[in-house]
């Protein structure tokens, strides 16, 4: 029995690291040619690197940033401190400036394999199904690996990858302290250092924090008070610079006030104001309740909030050509019955119940950050979305293998048809998967080149070489051109 629990053991971890060798190859294959162009964010991030390397400041000369000033939208800095070693090795190149998020998107995949595991472990089923938890857990990894919402921000020096991935491992540490409370203070590491990835983990892993110790309150407080106490400290320590930069530098706040929905003179509004203006003139007092500005605002938000769980985003059309592939949204259509399968099988089924409040935690807390902003839906804000999306992906096509493992047992017609459909759909899936691989890998450079600023970079020699027949050359800051004098920087 032992020896094959070790057996069973040895292929498990062989096919994990297959799943993660394929992830490592879909991100890694042609890393600084596809996309063919870095996008300003992209140069900003790689040169604040190189700066930091070769004076310890960034472009404006301040001493280890905990926040990028760059375009005056205070970027968080972590991923530019990311990036010290890999532009530092390989100089300042696209490729140099793209390969931390590639990391990041391996470790995504790991990480959720392991937090799967963690939370369908010990799931009260038959006593022969001791595997079920193994089994989701490298289905989930697999569908990670192969995400196209993943791929497309593992490949490119965007931060919300880093901090999906943190969010991940901070779930897992969590759930892994609660029984071996050192790793508690892993948890709060990846939180506290998420403040300094990106503007959404600033509202969402705080939130994610309180749910996972609201869920969780008796097991967590039931660990010894030193552990505790130890996260506490942890976490103060890693979040405190970026917790003064941002309380004592009201700039740094911009970026979020420019996104938000309170600060846009939206359409909506303005009809409001039209709205307002007869409801006054004919003294139409239900009227000035509704028009009312601030229910107005509250209409916005939930009409963001709720247009993440669009399908028609989700699966056939995306947002900004800059968020995934062109003819395509951001998963695979093929995903979706079996992620409606899982939903309704993880909401009706016996789960543990701590469990299903985690999830539905991690997925309506998802949207949050994005719901209160312009430009929705929006892939970058609300990637951590994914891996609840994909947790239910999961338990669909276990339940529809499974179904129909037991099916063809009874008869050869069954065996037939289950051979059938599951070919089917394993057909559907690779033809779904070889479609995005040419969409992403072929079709991106050609349809989305403007979008990736490309011509930015291929400019410059031609300037350079044309420089010496002018007094001054004038880099405009105005569309197109935008904040191309950073390529400048970067070439």
């Amino acid at each position: 029995m032992k020896n094959f629990e070790l057996q069973n053991k040895k292929f498990s971890i062989s096919i994990l690291i297959i799943i993660l060798l394929l992830g490592f190859v879909l991100r890694f294959w042609q890393l600084g040619k596809v996309p063919l162009s870095p996008d300003w964010d992209e140069v900003a991030l790689g040169y604040d690197a190189y700066s930091i390397i070769h004076t310890g400041r960034d472009e404006f000369g301040i001493f280890m940033p905990p926040v990028l000033r760059s375009f005056d939208d205070y970027k968080p800095a972590l991923y530019a401190y990311l990036a010290v070693p890999t532009v530092a090795i390989f100089g300042l190149t696209v490729f140099a400036v793209r390969l931390p998020s590639v990391v990041m998107g391996i470790l995504g995949v790991f990480a959720i394999y392991f937090l799967v595991k963690e939370l369908f472990e010990n799931r009260e089923r038959a006593p022969n199904e001791k595997n079920y938890s193994e089994i989701l857990a490298l289905i989930a990894a697999f569908l990670m690996a192969v995400s196209p919402w993943q791929i497309q921000f593992s490949r490119i020096a965007f931060e919300t990858n880093t901090g999906l991935t943190f969010n991940l491992l901070v779930g897992l540490f969590f759930l892994k302290g609660l029984k071996k409370p050192w790793m508690l203070s892993f948890a709060t590491l990846f939180a506290g250092l998420n403040l300094a990835v990106y503007q959404s983990e600033r509202v969402f892993t705080p939130l994610l924090a309180l749910a996972l110790v609201i869920i969780y309150w008796k097991e967590l407080f039931a660990v010894s008070k030193k552990y505790l106490i130890m996260c506490l400290i942890v976490g103060l320590i890693v979040s405190l610079p970026t917790v003064i930069y941002v309380f004592t530098h009201v700039d740094s706040l911009e970026r979020a006030a420019g996104t938000s929905i309170v600060s846009q003179n939206t359409q909506a509004l303005t009809n409001n104001y039209i709205r307002l203006k007869n409801d006054k003139a004919s003294h139409d007092i239900i009227g000035l309740l509704i028009d009312n500005r601030r229910v107005i605002f509250a209409k916005e938000i939930i009409s963001g909030y709720l247009v993440h769980f669009n399908p028609n985003w989700l699966f056939l059309e995306g947002d900004n050509d800059r968020h995934h592939a062109p003819g395509m949204g951001i998963m695979y259509l093929v995903d979706l019955p079996f992620l409606l399968i899982g939903f309704y099988l993880f909401t009706f089924r016996k789960f543990k119940k701590k469990t299903k409040y985690f999830v539905f935690s991690w997925l309506f807390l998802a949207p949050v950050p994005a719901a209160f902003t312009i430009d929705v839906p929006h892939a970058v804000r609300t990637m951590n979305l994914l891996p609840m999306l994909l947790i239910f992906a999961t338990l669909g096509y276990f339940f529809v293998f499974d179904f129909f493992r037991v099916y063809q047992r009874k008869s050869s017609l069954r065996k037939k048809v289950s051979w059938g459909v599951c070919i089917i759909i394993v057909a559907l899936a690779a033809f779904n998967f070889i479609y995005y691989l040419n969409q992403y890998f072929v079709q991106q450079n050609y349809f989305n080149a403007e979008d990736w600023q490309y011509g930015y970079a291929q400019a410059i020699p031609q300037i350079e070489s044309l420089q010496n027949q002018y007094q001054k050359i004038i880099v405009s800051d105005k569309t197109p051109m935008d904040e191309s004098y950073m390529f400048f920087y970067f070439t």
